[in-house]
């Protein structure tokens, strides 16, 4: 276990962090097979930023949550760092969920009874860092996402821009190889959208991560580094 994990934190900047190969998933619904994704795939290196876009029922968010290591694909192959995901032990599917991957989603999903430190720092405390050393990170990514100034507040205390920009402080939390974005600025006005997408971007960009993200907004794809598309189930 122990060995995956330092394997996944040796990959250089031009190595493929997430390999996507002939994946598909299917759902029974009325006793009958729901073919939602149906093949293809994808390579995203350290430091690229991938935009995914599709009409609506494509199959985007399915997929996210299948790298994500959320739910497992029906067929195909996912692997990270080389490392064949279909071979893990749920055990070691949460270690890297947890360390290695860092999630945004189109509602914040902040915990409500937590202020916005508090909520940052869960990770670093899932994940054995001692509570010292977690609250100075977390007002540290709470300055870098601009909302330094809510760090004792609730989410119910906080506007919508800075709920999100929360949740990208605590998506960073444990340094992860891969952030996935599912809409990430869907639930924003238009002005709050563009501030929190230019923090996302300056935030991966700085930390040479690799992001994949879903978006129905051609002009957030357009900033990406490249674009794949999901069309009839098929990732091209």
């Amino acid at each position: 276990m122990a060995n995956i994990l330092n394997s996944l934190s040796k990959v250089s900047r031009d190595d493929v962090v997430l390999s996507v190969r002939d994946i598909k998933k299917t759902f029974m619904e009325g006793g009958q097979p729901l073919h939602i994704l149906r093949g293809g795939g994808f390579d995203l290196h350290r430091g690229e930023i991938i935009a995914m876009v599709g009409a609506s029922g494509s199959g985007k968010s399915t997929l996210l949550q299948c790298v994500g290591l959320l739910d497992k694909p029906t067929a195909g192959s996912i692997l990270i760092a080389g490392m064949p995901v279909q071979k893990m032990d749920d055990e070691m599917r949460t270690r890297i969920r947890r360390d290695k991957i860092g999630f945004v989603y189109q509602r914040h999903n902040l915990l409500s009874d937590f202020t916005a430190i508090e909520n940052v720092m869960l990770p670093m405390l899932a994940a054995g860092m001692e509570s010292d050393a977690a609250t100075a990170r977390a007002m540290k990514l709470l300055r870098a996402a601009n909302v330094a100034h809510r760090a004792s507040h609730l989410p119910g205390e906080m506007s919508g821009g800075e709920q999100q920009r929360t949740a990208v402080a605590r998506a960073l939390a444990n340094t992860p190889d891969i952030l996935l974005a599912d809409e990430p600025t869907g639930s924003l006005d238009p002005a709050h959208a563009t501030a929190v997408f230019d923090l996302l971007l300056d935030l991966v960009r700085k930390n040479k991560m690799a992001m994949l993200f879903v978006t129905h907004d051609m002009n957030l794809a357009a900033r990406a580094d490249r674009t794949i598309t999901i069309t009839n189930g098929i990732v091209k």
